[in-house]
Order: C-alpha cells, then sequence, then structure tokens
C-alpha cells in the first residue's frame, strides 16, 4: 500500500531546547510571533521564561493566554482577532493538547477567515496558513506531530474533527523538563491518551510501514514508564521516554489516523466534559475487546512490544495479556468509571445514540479493524456504563 507521510520541518527534542525558540523561529523568517497558551503555563512561569528567551533574542511577541481545556469556537475568536489587528507572522503554541489545538485553528481561522465547521472532515484543509510552533507541556496527545485539531461547536457539542496540512505545526519543540511539573491526573490521562495513539495507529485500517514503525516505537516507550511518571513525577528518565513516545505516537497517528476509541471518545467529551485522555481511558479495554477479532495478530503485537508478553506467546495468550493489562493499568492509574466521574446514567443513556451518530460521523471507527454499525457503537456506550 502508499502512505503519505506529513511532518514537522523541524522538530527539536531534548532538556532545554525550550531555549532553542528563537532560532526556530529565524528559521522560519519570523520575528514577531503570538504566544497561544493557558493560565495554568501563566502561573507556572513558562509563558514569562518564553517571552523573556524571545526579548533576549530581539524579538517582539503577543500573547494569548485564555485558551481553554476543552476549546470551543468561541474562545478562539479573540485570539483570531488579536491575530487579524495585529502584524504576527507566527504561532507559537505553549501548552497542552488543548492550547496546541487552539494555535493551530487561530493560524488558520485568522488567515483565512469562515469558521470552524467550515474546516472539519471530511475536507482536507491543504491551504497555508500561519507558521504554528508547537511546545508540548504534556506528554500525551502529540499535537505537536499531527495534522489534526479538535475544536467543539458551543451550540451542538459536537467536537469537530479538523485535518489537513494547514494543522500541521512548522516546528516543535519537544522538553520533556517542561513536564516534571505535571499532576498526577493529568500524567495519567495524557499518558493514556498516547497509549491508544499507537495502538489504534498500529491497528489502523490506514497504517503502512512508516507508521508502524512509529507506533511499536511509541508503545515501547510508554507502556513500561507510564507507571513510573504516575507514582514518580521527579523521575526525569521516564519523562523523557513518555515525552518521545508521546511525539512518536502523534507522528504514527497523523499518519495512519486513530480508530474506534476516539471516534466513540470524542463526543463523550464534548456532552459531559470529560478529559479527553480520561475518556480514552474509560473506553480501550472495552473497545480492545470488541476490535480484537479484527486483527488479533496486530494488537498481539502491541502487547509483546509494551513487554507483556514474549515471542513465545501465541497471539490469543498475548491478547488476553493485552486486555489483561488495560484493565490493572485503569485500575492502578485509578481510572473512575462514568458513575464515579460524576455523568448522570440517565442523561447518557439518552444521548448514546447521537453520541454513535457523532463518532461515526468523525470517520475514525471507519478506520477500526472491525468497523462497528451504530446500534454496535451504542451497545458499547452501555457496556462502558456498566463497567467497574
Amino acid at each position: 500500500m502508499t502512505q503519505r507521510v506529513v511532518l514537522p520541518r523541524i522538530l527539536e527534542t531534548g532538556p532545554g531546547t525550550l531555549q532553542r525558540l528563537p532560532d526556530i523561529l529565524s528559521t522560519l523568517a519570523c520575528r514577531n510571533p503570538l504566544i497561544v497558551t493557558d493560565q495554568v503555563m501563566m502561573s507556572l512561569g513558562y509563558a514569562d521564561r518564553l517571552t523573556d528567551i524571545l526579548k533576549t533574542a530581539g524579538m517582539t511577541w503577543g500573547l494569548f493566554a485564555d485558551t481553554e481545556p476543552e476549546p470551543t469556537e468561541s474562545s478562539l475568536l479573540p485570539a483570531v482577532e488579536q491575530l487579524r489587528q495585529g502584524s504576527f507572522d507566527a504561532v507559537v503554541a505553549l501548552g497542552g493538547g488543548s492550547a496546541i489545538d487552539s494555535a493551530k485553528a487561530i493560524s488558520v481561522l485568522g488567515l483565512h477567515g469562515g469558521r470552524m465547521a467550515d474546516y472539519k472532515v471530511p475536507r482536507d484543509v491543504s491551504e497555508p496558513a500561519l507558521p504554528v510552533v508547537a511546545i508540548p507541556t504534556t506528554a500525551g496527545t502529540g499535537s505537536e506531530a499531527t495534522r489534526f485539531t479538535i475544536i467543539t461547536d458551543g451550540e451542538t457539542d459536537e467536537k469537530m474533527l479538523c485535518m489537513g496540512l494547514a494543522f500541521m505545526p512548522y516546528a516543535a519543540i519537544v522538553d520533556y523538563e517542561l513536564t516534571l511539573s505535571v499532576p498526577a491526573r493529568v500524567t495519567a490521562d495524557t499518558g493514556i491518551d498516547a497509549l491508544t495513539h499507537g495502538i489504534e495507529a498500529y491497528v489502523s485500517r490506514k497504517a503502512g510501514p512508516f507508521s508502524d514503525q512509529q507506533a511499536l516505537a511509541a508503545i515501547a516507550l510508554i507502556a513500561p514508564n507510564l507507571r513510573r511518571v504516575y507514582h514518580n513525577p521527579e523521575d526525569r528518565e521516564a519523562r523523557e521516554a513518555m515525552m518521545m513516545g508521546s511525539t512518536l505516537a502523534g507522528i504514527a497517528f497523523s499518519n495512519a489516523s486513530v480508530a474506534l476509541v476516539h471516534g466513540m471518545s470524542r463526543p463523550i467529551g464534548a456532552h459531559f466534559h470529560v478529559p479527553h485522555g480520561l475518556s480514552n481511558a474509560m473506553l480501550l479495554p472495552a473497545i480492545t475487546r470488541f476490535s480484537l477479532p479484527g486483527a488479533p495478530d496486530r494488537y498481539a503485537r502491541c502487547a509483546r512490544a509494551m513487554g507483556i508478553a514474549g515471542a513465545e506467546d501465541s497471539d490469543d495468550n498475548a491478547n488476553d495479556k493485552l486486555l489483561a493489562e488495560l484493565r490493572a493499568l485503569n485500575r492502578e492509574l485509578e481510572v473512575p468509571s462514568m458513575a464515579a466521574f460524576g455523568i448522570d446514567e440517565a442523561r447518557f443513556m439518552e444521548l448514546r445514540q447521537l453520541m454513535a451518530e457523532q463518532a461515526q460521523a468523525s470517520g475514525s471507527p471507519g478506520n477500526n479493524p472491525r468497523v462497528p454499525s451504530q446500534a454496535e457503537m451504542v451497545e458499547l456506550y452501555e457496556q462502558v456504563w456498566n463497567q467497574e
């Protein structure tokens, strides 16, 4: 098969690479970026570090620090207007996946106008946007290396999946030292998100030789280190492995697409405000069990890459170990049930048909090794609700 591979032009990795921002901007012929971040980055002092680096390099900048954890289109509009009114030549995203997704959308809307609904799949957005330099501060979304962004329609609660070359950052700075302050809950949720990216990219119907290598490498880095960083946030070796694994998983799914877990996860996040990685974690064991018959050999390779199965294990044995590990991981990382999270059961059951329709419309379930019907997705939502 053929596979089109899209990557950032520049990828700086390693401790202290935040200092490389001015050089990267200069390489892109940019000197006046709009920094897009959030109040957490402001309170931690990361935004000040960034502006100090730019000031020392003699560069100017603008600052928008009000991105939301689950960005809606309306939350982006003040930044879009700020971008249009200024003379900015780039957008620098500092934060987790929400800040990076916001920055991608702002760069497109600021240059081309319209509404986010104009850019959602199945449209492939290839128009050039302002250069985005992505600086992730969590090891999870991989958004610094993907051609996707997800923005919520505040009127319908639909999480709109938008994709295309316009949403690929020109450059990314992957500095694991920025993740040392991430709290345990966020570490767990973003880490399971990254693991899901690796697994789904590998079993996706759009997988190819390039994405396969990135996905397996990501899984091998993330699986042995996720528990370590959850229990010991200062474990620098594990933090570095998680950060590189997250970026590799982002590269993998950007070029192979995600599948059913993500398709069903987005509506849960949109309607019930569950953090994206956490809703993935809630779904991953049940969706993996459903999907196994579609690609038993590939799921078995995932188990071997995780280090929980060996070459001597049959595919069936490896997959049994995979399901057991995903359940055990959720228990150890204290992933709550939907009821424990506070989701109202009656409302969840009322919306399960709509959520199945929205999941299908995103296109992600069609990449799954076992493609579900809407009725099967409704059943899966019911199963996930009832599981502990």
